[in-house]
């Protein structure tokens, strides 16, 4: 017996290999829904509390899996909520594909309820590839393009699907004029340059006396060859914060981040050399790369398209990472002064004293440095960690040191409030034998956080590690655009639109049957850790951080700490605090320099 066209997109998902779709029902996809009863739930409909939640759920299991990842809504409303985790994934790269329902096609163009005109909606969040199924026989083609295109693209893709049509019998396409047979598979195939043009960036690169790299994410299945090269240059290397978890920090080499949320080591990486090998990476901010008459530059990219961007490069090579690299190897001569690297190293090491004094410096109650600081430690090798937008996202670009298998990633491009606890709920689908730990304000907890523990506890039992620590950086404001406020317009903190409520994120998680723990005293941050990191199931951390130690940019000198402190006491003589401790951070940076170390 044939079944509807719910029942065969179902089953192309499967025939994918898609265990999961992360949706909020509707009736605009009833069909689907009841196609799901049918297939006694496979793929597994994972419930969110939001359809924006679900599909920042399918980006977060799409990002630590290398899989793509499926989210579902109804019509209307439905689709629209899934805008914002679908522009996440397409600024950020990450394979997604959407499937949203329709009102049905009889009432299309008579204003009918829920009637959104969703080809249009989606026409730039799912450019490559927008579809709407208006007849049986477009399946499978359309589920097929959609997987593949997101797949191979690293994109996002749409599939439509009127309810009317949900339900009417499944009809392959036929041997005839107009019809568009189908089939799986994704190809595998990996572009490469032509040799001339690898001869001239090893010439760039050969010639270089001090090399910097700067690997992004798309460098992360070339770890073994990026190490490579470093070492042939004697380069050190920098990484954007998508890619952080492209190459070991415990590499003496390697700056960390790089950028406004990055290290000082990056940004003297970038100061100072003379040459540039960029791989993987569309890091976007100009002014943290070296002068544009300083440096020599070379940039490998799987995609076409982000070639040549953010920098005048000499060469740009299109191809992936690892077969790129090795190819331009046999092309690299080693460099045998290693002053520069030297350098490089003493600069990094420097930097790794500076954290630790800063985590170090006073706070009320707790300084949110010293919080995450202590979490490096603890973090076992094989631990992921997601991060919200926000002052959580500074603290987790510095502090923290990746290392053996350790996953990490944040909202990077869209840079959209709100995705840390779903993304770590969809690293547990992707990874249910692993840890996951998530670093969250409170802002962003009271934005998304708090709904989806719900979801947490619903689907805990399925995953074989239980251990998803949600740590709220609980400081009662909206710190990152306060911070912005003072530095970039002068102004004190608008306590209307930034002061937030205490809420008891603790107490919530034990209402829902998890774990909770509300810290209040430095002296039980380590311990506190210690305990998340070693229940039988998820918790949260409700841990009371200072709101007046600042982000403070790796490039930032006396006169600008001066200028914010000046506005800060212009608008509240009381944030005399926030001044003093700023001081405090910046002498824990230039102290250990300047004193060989001491503090």
């Amino acid at each position: 017996m044939s079944g509807t066209v719910a029942d065969q997109v179902l089953g192309r998902l499967r025939e994918w290999g898609v265990e999961q779709v992360f949706g909020y029902p509707g009736d605009g996809i009833n069909g689907l829904l009841a196609a799901w009863g049918r297939a006694d739930n496979r793929p597994a409909f994972v419930q969110a509390r939001h359809e924006e939640m679900a599909a920042f759920e399918a980006v977060g299991y799409a990002k630590f899996s290398g899989r793509v990842g499926v989210c579902a809504a109804t019509s209307g409303p439905g689709a629209i909520h899934l805008l914002n985790g679908l522009y996440d994934a397409k600024l950020d790269h990450v394979p997604v594909v959407a499937i949203v329902g329709q009102t049905d096609r009889s009432a299309m163009g008579g204003s009918y309820q829920q009637e959104v005109d969703l080809l249009s909606l989606y026409k730039d969040v799912a450019s490559a590839y927008c579809q709407m199924v208006t007849v049986p026989q477009q399946l499978p083609n359309v589920i097929d393009r959609a997987m593949r295109t997101a797949a191979l693209y690293r994109t996002v893709t749409a599939v439509i699907i009127p309810a009317d049509v949900q339900e009417l019998a499944e009809q392959a396409p036929g041997h005839a004029f107009k019809m568009v047979p189908s089939s799986l598979g994704l190809p595998h195939s990996h572009a490469v340059p032509a040799e001339d043009e690898l001869d001239r960036a090893a010439e760039v690169l050969n010639a270089g006396g001090k090399v910097a790299m700067l690997v992004g994410q798309g460098a992360r299945g070339a770890r073994r060859q990026v190490e490579q090269v470093a070492d042939l240059l004697g380069a050190g290397v920098a990484k954007a914060l998508l890619g952080k978890d492209v190459l070991p920090d415990t590499l003496p080499y390697v700056t960390g981040s790089i950028g406004l949320l990055g290290t000082r080591p990056s940004y003297e990486l970038m100061r100072d050399c003379d040459t540039l090998l960029t791989v993987g990476s569309s890091f976007p901010y100009t002014q943290f790369l070296p002068e544009f008459d300083q440096a020599r530059a070379v940039q490998i990219d799987a995609d076409p398209f982000m070639v040549g961007l953010r920098y005048p490069y000499e060469v740009n090579l299109v191809g992936d990472a690892a077969d790129t690299l090795d190819r331009l190897i046999p092309r690299l001569r080693r460099t045998e002064d290693r002053g520069w690297r030297r350098q490089v190293e003493t600069n990094t090491e420097r930097w790794w004293r500076v954290m630790e004094e800063r985590a170090k410096v006073p706070a009320d109650p707790i300084n949110p440095e010293y919080l995450v600081h202590a979490l490096d430690a603890l973090l076992p090798d094989d631990a992921i960690v997601t991060a919200d937008s926000g002052s959580a996202a500074n603290w987790y670009a510095r502090h923290l040191r990746m290392r053996g298998t350790m996953r990490g990633s944040l909202s990077g491009t869209l840079a959209t409030m709100g995705p840390g606890v779903p993304y770590a709920i969809g690293a547990k689908f992707a990874c249910p034998d692993r840890p996951v730990v998530a670093l969250v304000g409170d802002g962003a907890m009271q934005m998304n956080g708090l709904a989806e523990l719900v979801t947490v506890a619903r689907y805990r039992e399925e995953w074989a590690d239980q251990r998803l620590v949600v740590c709220v950086l609980n400081n009662h404001d909206l710190n990152q655009v306060t911070w912005e406020m003072r530095a970039m317009q002068g102004a004190p903190q608008f306590l209307p639109s930034q002061q937030l409520p205490d809420v008891r994120y603790a107490d919530f998680a034990e209402s829902v049957g998890l774990r909770g723990l509300r810290v209040e005293e430095p002296a039980k941050v380590r311990a506190a850790w210690e305990w998340a990191l070693s229940t039988d199931r998820p918790c949260v951390l409700d841990v009371r951080t200072d709101p007046a130690v600042p982000p403070i940019p790796p490039h930032a000198e006396w006169s600008q700490i001066k200028d914010a402190a000046e506005s800060v006491l212009r608008g509240d003589s009381d944030r005399a605090a926030v001044v003093k401790r700023g001081l405090r951070a910046k002498l824990a940076e230039l102290l250990p320099h300047r004193h060989g170390g001491s503090s």
